[in-house]
């Protein structure tokens, strides 16, 4: 049976991304760039197979790939006669694309799909499409987008990614026509983008009005910048679209999980993780997809979705957690998010130290304490404590841990296993 993967929308308050139900959805994204290019028919499966038994819901793909696997499918198949004519698709490598996007759709993946990566500017700039999109002109930009529009609009289980590891800056027109080309002929799906790092779509993409979700992008102090894009106005919807992938920049484990946690806490829908081999489809990569970061990452996915994530807000000011809270401009920062109501906290400590919780603004008469492990998905019990002022709580182990407060009252279960 198909899963239901109709088009996201965004909630009532604009924070987070609900399904054809209204229901929120925790975007639990990885990054398969090189998908469509990279794979045959028999590894997309293997694959995409396992990413769902993990319980991910979205992906990251390169509808047409460049540098990296591509420009070709493994079958030889390339997306137009003339690359730097992009009215020129060839059918045989679009009927490809079709079919593993259809594939995607049946094991309840998301895809936000770049349809035009620029590619990083540095090196020798060949990364992405940007040489082709200036030869191209506006004017085949927008009709590319239009044979895009047609061509996907009826599909239900996509973003628009925009962009690609670059801001448009000489592209700017030609990005705007291939976004008018597309919406010409497609008003279902929801358009993001793919900046530069460091960069924020909505200053680089957002001059036309498109842009519905924002994302974050960075490789410095990742909480800063989740919490810079939590608090854009107009609010939009943001997600952790990328940071250090595991793999690469000699990245720790724990490394991997506190831009996973930080990104929630910091008030985004959700966050992408990535692997290398596995973005790139690289060899080794069906040795990659049991990683330590693929299982620490449903982890998480158990541990959010136990509770309203959605309804959470940052602690910006410390008013609940007062002390322990590490160095704001450094990786032991500790990130805290409340609900509204005051009946659930989440904080996360990427390394083990005594914290003070001011539970006097706790719902109800007293709390349930627990302390939830991000590294096994296991819970301890912190145990249940009247809502007074400046408690004081230690977890049970070195590493990083999940405080996690619950309102006693609404008897809940802890967590994991």
């Amino acid at each position: 049976m198909p899963k239901s993967t109709s088009p996201l929308r965004i909630s009532p308050d604009h924070r987070y991304l609900v399904d054809k139900r209204g229901h929120p959805v925790l975007i639990h994204g990885d990054t398969a760039w090189s998908l469509i290019t990279a794979l045959t028919e028999a590894e997309t499966e293997q694959y995409l197979a396992d990413r769902e038994r993990k319980g991910f819901n979205a992906l990251i793909v390169n509808l047409i790939e460049h540098k990296f696997n591509g420009p070709s499918t493994r079958l030889g198949q390339v997306p137009f006669k003339d690359p730097f004519d992009l009215t020129t698709p060839l059918e045989a490598y679009w009927v490809h694309a079709d079919k593993v996007l259809r594939k995607t759709a049946r094991h309840g993946l998301t895809v936000f799909l770049a349809p035009l990566y620029l590619g990083y500017k540095g090196g020798k700039n060949d990364e992405g499409w940007i040489a082709e999109t200036l030869a191209s002109g506006v004017d085949k930009c927008q009709e590319y987008g239009r044979y895009l529009g047609k061509r996907y609009a009826g599909f239900n289980n996509l973003v628009w990614m925009i962009g690609g590891d670059r801001n448009p800056e000489e592209a700017r027109d030609h990005v705007d026509a291939l976004v008018k080309g597309i919406k010409e002929f497609d008003d279902r799906h929801l358009f993001t983008a793919h900046p530069a790092p460091e960069s924020t779509p909505v200053l680089e993409y957002g001059w036309d009005n498109w842009l519905d979700i924002n994302t974050t992008y960075t490789y410095q102090i990742v909480h800063r910048k989740l919490l810079a894009d939590y608090n854009r106005l107009p609010t939009r919807p943001f997600v952790l679209i990328e940071s250090t992938y595991e793999g690469e920049h000699n990245a720790s484990a724990v490394q991997i999980r506190r831009q996973a946690y930080w990104s929630i806490l910091c008030g985004a829908c959700g966050q992408f993780v990535g692997n290398r081999p596995m973005w790139l489809f690289d060899s080794g990569w069906q040795g990659a997809l049991d990683s330590q970061g693929s299982t620490d990452i449903q982890h998480l996915k158990t541990l959010f979705t136990s509770r309203p994530w959605f309804d959470l807000v940052p602690d910006q000011g410390h008013h609940i957690v007062t002390a322990g809270l590490g160095e704001f401009n450094g990786l032991d920062y500790l990130t805290a998010a409340s609900t509204t109501n005051g009946s659930i906290l989440i904080a996360y400590l990427p390394n083990a130290r005594t914290i003070t919780v001011d539970l006097s603004q706790r719902k109800g008469e007293a709390v349930n304490c627990w302390w939830y492990n991000p590294r096994t998905g296991k819970t301890d019990a912190g145990g249940e404590f009247p809502v007074l002022k400046n408690q004081d709580f230690s977890p049970p182990g070195n590493g990083d841990w999940v405080f996690l407060v619950d309102d006693a009252s609404l008897g809940l279960s802890p967590p994991g296993v």
